[in-house]
């Protein structure tokens, strides 16, 4: 009886630590949104051969990790440079917080000012939270419709628990699909995440227990990687 009780009291304990620990993060990472959203304004002003453009939300921003380089859109232009051989300018279009609406009706007006040679679109975690599937397939094929044809999609990650993680299912069922009707390559980011397990929701978060760290968005980068592979010509599987 002792032993129960003093096991209750150590989870009770260690859950409000945990919530306070959350909310601090939380505000510190919100403090974070502005610094990564003028680092990449001005890091979209540097010149390069090759154009990479980022669609989506704060992960794209990095939000989360130790620098907005840091961040699965800064992995990816590094690796673009890296197996290209060539210069790389990199605009990020993603916005914190944004839903695919907000992608559409935001961020697409600037991408038809672009003609990029690499497209990702990593969008629709934040639409998780009041998810409508008709909604989402209503706005989700209006954005894959504007996109160039050689855009790469990610679908949405593992959200790890229900009941996020069921509405996650559904969506990524209804991207994939949509996806396939336009011959989008998708990004495998919820198999890439969800194989993380446990480990992953230990190591590869930040604070907030919602945003990856730098080890999370290397796993982020992961996904795409083999995509890029092919598309830049590169034998190198994942590397």
């Amino acid at each position: 009886m002792l032993g129960s009780a003093i096991i209750a009291a150590a989870v009770y304990f260690w859950a409000r630590y945990l919530h306070r620990r959350q909310r601090l993060w939380r505000a510190l990472l919100n403090d974070a949104i502005p610094v990564n959203s003028r680092w990449w304004k001005d890091y979209r002003e540097r010149t390069g051969e090759l154009l990479y453009v980022a669609i989506g939300d704060s992960a794209a921003q990095g939000i989360g990790a130790s620098g907005p380089g840091r961040g699965y859109v800064g992995e990816l232009g590094r690796h673009i440079r890296t197996i290209s051989g060539r210069s790389v300018r990199v605009v990020n279009l993603g916005v914190s917080g944004a839903t695919v609406g907000l992608a559409v009706r935001d961020q697409l007006p600037k991408l038809r000012e672009l003609e990029p040679d690499i497209l990702t679109v990593a969008i629709g975690a934040n639409d998780m939270a009041a998810f409508d599937p008709v909604r989402f397939e209503a706005q989700l094929g209006e954005l894959f419709a504007a996109l160039p044809a050689h855009a790469i999609v990610a679908d949405i990650p593992s959200f790890y628990f229900l009941p996020a993680e069921k509405r996650v299912l559904v969506a990524n069922r209804i991207l994939r699909r949509l996806a396939a009707e336009r011959g989008f390559p998708v990004a495998p980011l919820y198999a890439r995440t969800r194989r993380q397990r446990l480990w992953g929701v230990m190591t590869q978060f930040a604070g907030d227990l919602f945003h990856p760290n730098d080890r999370g968005y290397r796993v982020w980068a992961s996904a795409f990687i083999p995509i890029l592979n092919a598309v830049l010509g590169h034998d190198g599987g994942d590397a």
